[in-house]
């Protein structure tokens, strides 16, 4: 059964003039069309995902048509229950990825070659390929390409010094690399050629599009995927669902994630329900007696409570 609303998430590497003024046109284009979602818009391009019913989906991807930049721009597209997102935000940027490079890629001239699903599907399992999660830890502790490699980053713009920092585990290999929707690895397959990394191969159309393809099915996907939105993950894998993200207090498999209760940390933890109360929603015993914690506002949880589920979190880890 067809659901009435849609997500739409997309991107184009192409030169927008004006780009800050177009950001205010298309901030006011949808919210007439009664959109909501989060698009950025810079100089070289748009990257966007938007929800909204079937008819205002339709609008979009018919007007976008129209401008000669987006006209062969490609939409993956999900079906939704309703809106995922809370309000509708365009942002102009200096980048549409934030890499902050001394020297610029621009993925129309120079990238890794892309690669279809069975494809993809194939490379991963031939010798002397590595394959790279292009995202965050946070993305890739809830879902991965089985045997792919873990950046130990926070941000996208930490992996080219990464990268530098590990040389040694990529040099005379086969690369391929992947994130959710296309839009990084654009640019990160071209930096890898850049720096002299010969055969570099990224997954054409992300994550996202692995999932949905007919043939492939999302095999040798474990996990979600991460996405960001009010729906947190999608599943990948049509063959086989393995849970591999772990609860960050006790070690068990959990596909729930939260924010740390401590707005200056505001970490991703992975928590049931149970333990997200039990610890406050807060990782570490720091976070817990963070005067802003927001989980004992928000519980509006009196001293004594407080100190009471202290003390027992305590004796747990003396025990």
């Amino acid at each position: 059964m067809n659901q009435p609303y849609r997500v739409l998430l997309y991107y184009k590497y192409v030169h927008i003039e004006n780009a800050e003024q177009f950001k205010e046109e298309h901030l006011n284009f949808c919210n007439e069309l009664g959109l909501k979602g989060r698009i950025i818009i810079a100089d070289e391009g748009i990257n966007g995902t938007v929800s909204g019913n079937v008819e205002q989906t339709d609008a979009y991807i018919n007007h976008m048509k129209q401008d000669a930049r987006f006209a062969d721009m490609i939409y993956k597209i999900d079906e939704a229950t309703g809106h995922a997102f809370k309000k509708m935000r365009v942002r102009y940027r200096p980048e549409l990825v934030t890499l902050r490079l001394e020297n610029d890629v621009d993925p129309n001239k120079t990238t890794g070659k892309h690669l279809k699903p069975k494809e993809f599907f194939e490379a991963m399992k031939s010798e002397d390929t590595v394959v790279i999660d292009a995202r965050n830890d946070y993305e890739y502790d809830l879902g991965h390409f089985r045997g792919s490699v873990r950046p130990d980053i926070n941000s996208f713009r930490e992996l080219p010094q990464w990268i530098k920092e590990n040389k040694q585990q990529f040099e005379g290999k086969k690369i391929l690399t992947y994130c959710t929707g296309g839009v990084r690895c654009e640019k990160f397959s071209g930096w890898l050629l850049e720096e002299g990394f010969e055969d570099v191969a990224q997954l054409d159309g992300g994550i996202v599009t692995y999932g949905k393809d007919p043939e492939v099915q999302g095999q040798l996907w474990d996990g979600l995927c991460y996405v960001f939105d009010e729906r947190i993950s999608v599943p990948v894998n049509q063959k086989e669902h393995v849970i591999i993200g772990k609860d960050h207090y006790t070690g068990e498999p959990c596909e729930r994630y939260v924010n740390c209760a401590n707005p200056e940390c505001n970490k991703k933890i992975l928590s049931s329900e149970e333990n997200e109360h039990k610890y406050m929603r807060s990782c570490s015993h720091e976070c817990r007696v963070h005067p802003r914690n927001r989980y004992i506002a928000q519980h509006d949880l009196p001293e004594e409570e407080v100190q009471k589920r202290l003390n027992v979190i305590a004796e747990e880890i003396n025990a």
